[in-house]
């Protein structure tokens, strides 16, 4: 069965769903790349759905931070900038600053146990698929997940969390173009166990100081990436 025939004896409501998963997991890779209009024609034969549920997907993704409505052109990707790297970063050191917090002044042995295991897991993980050349391994980037998700899962707000989730995709987004820059070189492991032995401490300002540190020490490698940003690159000296 292929997916237009699977999709058709869906809902709308379920046909959107799946679609607004499809394209939302594209726009966090960078499959459909920043600033790129997005045709319904494409988008039908791409996604292979009709307009009322592409819609109402693309809506929620707007919603989320990930595409972006322009005045009488219809839908495109959002953009990206070094201006709102800098101010997502800042964002989110704020509110995940406020979550651990909160998480660790209701901290259980449940929750460190969970705490525990997801950096396990995590540390299990080879960030490399290859050895010898950076190639993205995708359960790294789900354990990557679930481990900043069970650091704050204990702070008693769901609104909080939700929040939270929802910069931490706008900032993936950053993090995937920028991928070979941005963790090949690092010790990200002893960050994350840092962080995970800072909480066991009860130590509650020095697990926020290295929380913040981790996020803040990605956002500089992705500003400095060329690639991304070609505005960094120095124009060739005067020769006189």
């Amino acid at each position: 069965m292929d997916a237009l025939t699977e999709l058709e004896g869906q809902g709308p409501s379920t046909q959107a769903s799946h679609v607004y998963d499809r394209l939302r997991e594209d726009l966090l890779s960078g499959r459909l790349a920043p600033s790129r209009k997005l045709q319904m024609r494409f988008l039908t034969e791409t996604y292979q759905t009709g307009q009322t549920p592409l819609r109402e997907a693309l809506n929620r993704l707007t919603a989320d931070g990930l595409v972006e409505v322009r005045e009488q052109r219809g839908f495109y990707v959002k953009d990206i900038s070094r201006a709102e790297l800098a101010e997502l970063t800042k964002t989110r050191c704020w509110v995940e600053a406020l979550a651990l917090r909160e998480s660790m002044a209701a901290a259980t042995p449940q929750w460190e146990e969970q705490l525990v295991l997801a950096q396990h897991r995590l540390s299990r993980a080879p960030r490399s698929l290859n050895a010898t050349t950076f190639e993205d391994n995708p359960e790294w980037e789900r354990l990557h997940r679930i481990y900043h998700r069970v650091l704050i899962a204990n702070c008693g707000s769901q609104s909080l969390i939700g929040f939270c989730g929802q910069l931490a995709d706008q900032l993936y987004r950053y993090r995937r173009l920028s991928i070979r820059k941005a963790f090949p070189s690092r010790a990200v492991g002893d960050e994350h166990a840092t962080i995970v032995a800072a909480v066991l401490n009860a130590d509650v300002e020095l697990a926020v100081k290295l929380l913040t540190a981790h996020y803040q020490r990605t956002a500089d490698v992705i500003l400095q990436d060329e690639t991304i940003f070609p505005e960094l690159r120095r124009p060739p000296a005067v020769q006189e």
